[in-house]
């Protein structure tokens, strides 16, 4: 079977963005459109030379360098956007990704495959332990929120012991710990039960060199078109009449979770619906449980603290929402066109209720 890749040709975006800004001073516009489709087409670099490394490397090694390149884009883009003290863009595309890959990725996914087919069928075991852990996401995010509220209404006159900003790099580190202790147990000790059962890709491994320098590279450049695409949002929002939050939760969620996507569909479309669903779910699961952790423990380093509470309650509802309907279409192991298209629907309708109620 060919390899998964986008086409050669789109790499010459790349250094569309850094021309237009630095040498015809081009408007922010235009900028911001170019840079974000170049980290677009990056992230995908990043997936295949992060593939070929765990090709040689097993399963629970190649597990670990999933959850150190796996969302590389997302997580660049998003310490960009962190410096320049955006924290609820940062947020906002947070909660993008999980609910972009896990209902927009995975509906289109469903759709896609089942042109021709009367279903698609996936293991239930896999798909129940991304459904439990799409749960604790809900929980440790929600956490924050509720400890905040329960802070501010208290008629206690003693001051709380614990602020929400130490709460949140507390939960950070427990849910780095958990997603530690999910891959050891999906990659190591049941790593039978969890097996796609899918035939893998027999091409051979790139070499070692290659796959580092694609690698480094890739990060490099990425970090140049992170910090275009940062400095241009602002000025981008005010052109096309958008908050800016409401471009992190849609648009540049969109722009770190496309290679995901991408990947998903393509599988979906083979028949091998289980792996799309792990794309998808798990990217959300990682996003959650190792992006966000890490942001908050950088976001301290770097001057410009950023807590796990959310500034809408619109946005944890979109994660509630994510993670009921996913289970809910995860539970029997097969999955029709329509379930896909209930799944975009959904997407669709929180996007609207974001960019209307988006400052």
């Amino acid at each position: 079977m060919a390899e998964l890749s986008v086409p050669l040709g789109l790499l010459l975006v790349v250094p569309v963005a850094p021309i237009l800004s630095y040498i015809f001073d081009a408007p922010a516009l235009f900028v911001f459109a170019a840079g974000a489709v170049a980290i677009a087409v990056l992230a995908d670099w990043v997936r295949r030379a992060t593939e070929h490394l765990a090709k040689t490397a097993g399963a629970a090694i190649g597990g670990l360098l999933n959850i150190s390149f796996g969302s590389l884009a997302e997580l660049i883009l998003a310490v960009f956007v962190l410096v320049r003290g955006h924290i609820q863009v940062v947020q906002a595309q947070l909660i993008g990704s999980i609910i972009g890959t896990s209902l927009f990725g995975l509906g289109l996914s469903i759709i896609i495959g089942c042109i021709g087919r009367d279903q698609l069928r996936f293991k239930h075991e896999r798909a129940g332990q991304l459904s439990t852990m799409l749960i604790l996401v809900l929980i440790a995010l929600m956490l924050p929120a509720v400890f905040n509220v329960a802070g501010s209404v208290s008629t206690n006159s003693k001051q709380m012991d614990f602020t929400v900003e130490e709460l949140s790099i507390g939960v950070s580190l427990v849910l780095i710990v958990l997603y530690m202790a999910n891959l050891l147990y999906t990659l190591v000790t049941h790593r039978d039960v969890f097996a796609t059962g899918e035939p893998g890709n027999k091409k051979a491994a790139w070499p070692l060199w290659a796959s580092l320098s694609v690698l480094v590279c890739t990060t490099a450049i990425i970090a140049l078109e992170a910090e275009l695409v940062s400095g241009a949002l602002q000025a981008s929002a005010g052109a096309l009449g958008m908050s800016t939050v409401f471009l992190g939760i849609i648009v540049l969620a969109l722009v770190g979770t496309a290679s995901d996507i991408f990947a998903a569909v393509w599988f979906a479309r083979q028949g091998r619906m289980g792996l799309a669903m792990n794309i998808c779910v798990g990217s959300s699961i990682q996003i959650a449980l190792v992006v966000a952790p890490v942001l908050v423990l950088v976001s301290w380093l770097i001057g410009h603290p950023m807590t796990l509470v959310f500034s809408s309650p619109l946005e944890l509802f979109a994660v509630a929402a994510t993670a009921f309907i996913v289970s809910s279409v995860a539970s029997d192991g097969e999955a029709t066109w329509f379930e896909g298209v209930l799944l975009v629907g959904v997407y669709v309708l929180l996007a609207i209720a974001f960019f209307l109620t988006s400052p």
